[in-house]
């Protein structure tokens, strides 16, 4: 690509632009031929191009449309494996990754054995990786712990990671102990772990499961609920014996944090929907805690809540310290000890956010010579940068410049650097990690991940090589792809629509989530009034009107602290806008949640 160095053709290629999402003409035929109203085959037709199945299966999510699990590779081995170590008393490690999606595998795969198989505390083992001292997945520094523990576990059953990590399988198979390998990452080109004693995972070539898109707590509670089935027909449980049902609370956590796709899976829709009728019913410790730090006003929870408030609390503690902290609270039995280990969670997240704020603008900062090339991928490198939220960095840039991006910050590991990325529509990001290792192997000895985040592993004195891997991987992938910040919307709403009985109407297709993003609108209105809020006066409330009609309105981090409003009372504004039901001292209001605004 060309290098471009005009400073005012940059500014004027980062402007963010409001764009109409694509829309399907067939499927929008089809849903309104069906019965949806206009807005919804709107919203349908705008976010699954190409769509062929079922319109009911992701409108009326429901669980019958989860295939068995004996549809999944390796599912019944796995199973088998695992009644064996349970009617044999064997000791078990339960070994997951320290995110969301891999607490919530932990807490699937653990109240299960102890709840319904019967098997003692004591003969299990909770192998869960330090972020920054282990790495991900089946990292050397938690096999050399599992080797030191006494009784040592003759099964260790993985979720949300293993199908990369042949080399440490290989090492816990050469000690006598079996791994099972439930997970969802892409695997690698050769293929499934050799030495694993089974691999379960939807993205297996061979594998007949029929959605691939499933989280990795998913991939767990399946294999666990055919475990569950081995045992019952072996006679070792009786039939009576409850189903794993109400765990899917937990996987309707971990899959919306996870940020699978809740677009055209008809399972993961299903597995959201029913999760969060559990979670509403306010029956674990968990749940509770967080709907009283939240108020009362935040109950019932939606996919949004899993995503914007349990999530980011879970995953800071992972990302800054021990996640034993987050597997404690999801599991505990009274009130009081879920709300002091929310309490920890919540410390953390506040952290969180701070480390986040200065490394994303000192990565703004490093990124502007390679903005200034027209880089089609940008990589920095924070050289005093928290590893564990690189990954959060990495999506602010994606949103500010449109382009894929990965952080570099040092590893634990002398003499490498780890990195989170992210993606953009356009790009698979692990097909073009894969691509770069392809270029230069020794610069990328180890990745992860799928389409739209990846982890990876850099020798220090590999950086520059990498990087240039990376870039010709990403432009092969985007040939002449425009790359600019873009917000695709829905479209406009007449002045009637804006009321609650749209809102309504909306609700009925949630949930909503990666690939199927909650409606985002545009249109013209007239500021009224606003007054800076919050604590640094960095968001804004407005009163704004079209046509006769007022609404209320929030733009959050609309302000750097101490700056004024580029526009005025009286000004119009073109607005990319959300509908919110703003819920206060049990009264319901439609309140409009700008995501982006500029003078006409």
């Amino acid at each position: 690509m060309d290098a471009v160095t005009d400073p005012i053709d940059l500014h004027a290629r980062l402007k963010p632009r409001l764009e109409p999402r694509p829309r399907d003409a067939s499927l929008y035929a089809r849903a309104q031929h069906e019965g949806l109203s206009e807005l919804q085959a709107r919203v349908l037709a705008g976010r699954l191009a190409g769509y062929s199945g079922e319109i009911e299966a992701l409108v009326a999510p429901s669980l019958r449309h989860l295939a068995h699990p004996e549809r999944l590779a390796d599912g019944r081995r796995a199973a088998e494996r695992i009644a064996q170590a349970v009617m044999e008393g064997e000791h078990i490690g339960i070994l997951t990754d320290y995110d969301v999606d891999g607490i919530t595998s932990h807490v699937v795969i653990l109240r299960t054995l102890t709840e319904l198989f019967g098997v003692p505390a004591s003969r299990l083992h909770s192998l869960i990786g330090h972020r920054i001292n282990d790495g991900y997945g089946i990292s050397l520094p938690l096999v050399e712990r599992t080797l030191r523990l006494t009784p040592r576990p003759s099964l260790v059953i993985t979720a949300d990671c293993g199908s990369s990590d042949e080399p440490r399988i290989a090492r816990l198979k050469a000690e006598g102990i079996d791994v099972v390998v439930s997970d969802h990452h892409a695997l690698p080109l050769e293929g499934s772990p050799p030495s694993a004693y089974a691999c379960v995972n939807p993205t297996r070539d061979d594998c007949d499961y029929p959605d691939p898109t499933i989280a990795g707590c998913m991939v767990a509670w399946l294999t666990m609920s055919l475990a569950r089935q081995v045992l019952v027909e072996w006679g070792a449980l009786a039939e009576a014996t409850p189903k794993l049902s109400p765990w899917l609370s937990y996987v309707a956590l971990g899959t919306v944090a996870d940020c699978v796709s809740l677009g055209g899976s008809p399972a993961n829709r299903a597995v959201v929907s029913h999760g969060l009728r559990l979670i509403n019913r306010m029956d674990a410790a968990c749940w509770r805690a967080m709907a009283e730090r939240l108020g009362a006003d935040s109950v019932p929870f939606d996919a949004e809540t899993l995503a914007f408030q349990m999530g980011p609390r879970i995953n800071a503690r992972s990302r800054l310290d021990d996640p034993y902290a987050a597997l404690h609270y999801m599991l505990a039995a009274d009130d009081g000890v879920a709300q002091r280990h929310l309490e920890v969670l919540d410390q953390d997240n506040q952290s969180r956010k701070a480390i986040e704020a200065d490394m994303a603008e000192q990565a703004r900062a490093l990124v502007q010579p390679q903005l200034a090339d027209n880089a089609p991928v940008l990589v920095v490198f924070l050289e005093d940068g928290h590893a564990g939220v690189q990954g959060i960095v990495a999506s602010r840039l994606v949103q500010a410049y449109g382009r894929p991006t990965l952080v570099l910050t040092p590893a634990a590991q002398p003499g490498m650097l780890t990195g989170s990325g992210r993606s953009i529509e356009a790009l698979h990001l692990r097909d073009a990690l894969q691509r770069a290792h392809q270029l230069a192997p020794e610069a990328l000895p180890r990745f992860g991940g799928h389409r739209g985040a990846a982890g990876v592993g850099v020798p220090v004195e590999q950086r520059e090589a990498f990087h240039a891997a990376l870039h010709q991987a990403v432009s092969e992938q985007l040939g002449e792809v425009a790359l600019y910040p873009r917000i695709l919307t829905d479209g406009e709403l007449r002045a009637e629509q804006l009321s609650l009985a749209t809102l309504d109407e909306l609700a009925a297709l949630a949930p909503y989530g990666r690939e199927f993003d909650a409606p985002l609108f545009e249109g013209d209105f007239l500021v009224e009034s606003l007054r800076a809020v919050g604590a640094e006066g960095n968001h804004l409330m407005l009163e704004l009107s079209r046509e006769g009609v007022s609404l209320k309105a929030i733009w959050f981090r609309a302000l750097t602290p101490g700056e004024l409003p580029p526009f005025g009372l009286g000004a119009t504004l073109r607005c990319a806008y959300k509908l919110n039901r703003n819920r206060w001292r049990g009264r319901e209001s439609l309140q409009l949640m700008i995501e982006h605004a500029e003078s006409r």
